[in-house]
């Protein structure tokens, strides 16, 4: 698949990706019925990310799935009234409207495919998956999904208020050509859990090993990416880049790293991310240089520098909650009254994008896109 094909690909499957169906068509988006969801996956996202579905008045938790009862019996506190399920294919096999995949990443592929064989409305925790056949593995599913279920994927960011005005802006040509971007994720990483037996350790503390998380670049980082594919309106051609472990001493993963992207018009996307850092310090944003201005995005807001003047401050507008509430209220009024969407495609790209660097820093060679799909 050369770039072009795989290019105009994603593109296709965008242009579909947005839809209205009559509300009638979508279960569940009778006006004064809630959508009931069933969560997959009770650990610290999934415990609170269902915190929030369950805060609006128009969805219910009616379900959760774990295989550890210590989560389930935190979970039940919670959520009363909601029925236990242990296996994942049980909960999809009954009457739930929608469910919430909040498991490791490594079982997202197989776990969004049998969601959308199930028929159900899908919010599903990013990334897409940890390596390249199980990106593929979404996206065959996502083309085949049924077109009146809503499907989203918890990159916060393209839902965010501020993120859309500052995209609209970008868009729209008055703040000029992108001509160069940047963008960090610079901040203290996670840290392991303890007090389990020694057979649960990976599961437990999956994001430390590379096989089940697909490193921090895929699953913390890709936020960045996406983002950053989502103003480009593309993926980049080619990346190269570099990382390693300063001062992790537990699991595989990286805690430092830096890449350089070309998207396919020659435009520059430095990053940079680390897991290690002191003090009060952190940078976890986005900045566009544009012919006219530059704006820096943020789950914080935005700031613009329009100011021709030199030094002049910039225009700041923040953004005072946490964005997630507009993923799920967004996907909650979606499923329920047919303003449905099909999230796997761009997902499945920038996940696929930060996998490129991930392989370009582990072999310390340039990874093109072409490459990277042919493997």
């Amino acid at each position: 698949m050369n770039e072009t094909t795989s290019r105009r690909a994603f593109v296709g499957s965008a242009a579909a990706s947005l839809l209205i169906v009559k509300p009638e068509a979508v279960r569940g988006s009778q006006a004064n019925s809630a959508l009931t969801i069933g969560v997959v996956g009770l650990g610290n996202r999934g415990g609170y990310v269902s915190g929030i579905f369950a805060k609006n008045e128009f969805a219910r938790i009616a379900a959760i799935c774990d295989i550890y009862e210590d989560r389930i019996a935190d979970a039940q506190k919670q959520f009363s009234g909601a029925k236990v399920f242990r296996n994942m294919r049980e909960l999809l096999a009954s009457d739930v409207d929608a469910v919430y995949i909040a498991t490791p990443v490594h079982l997202h592929p197989e776990h969004f495919e049998a969601a959308v064989n199930a028929r159900k409305h899908i919010f599903m925790e990013k990334p897409a998956g940890v390596d390249v056949a199980g990106c593929k593995r979404v996206l065959e599913a996502a083309r085949r999904a049924d077109k009146t279920k809503r499907i989203s994927v918890d990159f916060q960011q393209r839902y965010g208020k501020e993120y859309n005005t500052a995209f609209n802006m970008v868009k729209s040509g008055e703040l000029g050509p992108i001509r160069m971007v940047r963008a960090a994720w610079l901040g203290s990483g996670p840290v392991p859990r303890k007090g389990h037996p020694d057979n649960e350790e990976k599961v437990r503390n999956w994001y430390f090993y590379r096989a089940l998380s697909g490193d921090m670049i895929v699953e913390q980082d890709c936020h960045n990416i996406d983002v950053v594919n989502w103003f480009m309106g593309t993926h980049p051609v080619k990346v190269a880049g570099y990382g390693g472990q300063a001062v992790r001493k537990y699991g595989d993963v990286l805690d430092n790293l830096a890449c350089t992207f070309t998207y396919p018009d020659g435009t520059v996307f430095s990053y940079a991310a680390d897991q290690f850092s002191t003090g009060s310090f952190q940078d976890v944003s986005e900045t566009f240089l544009c012919d006219k201005a530059t704006i820096n995005t943020s789950r914080s807001g935005y700031k613009l520098w329009n100011n021709p003047r030199r030094g002049a401050p910039p225009v700041e507008v923040p953004t005072k909650y946490d964005i997630t509430a507009d993923a799920v209220n967004q996907f909650i009024e979606g499923a329920r009254t047919g303003k449905l969407e099909n999230a796997g495609f761009y997902a499945a790209e920038s996940t696929l994008t930060a996998i490129m660097a991930r392989e370009a820093i582990y072999s310390g060679r340039e990874v093109t896109w072409d490459r990277l799909m042919r493997g």
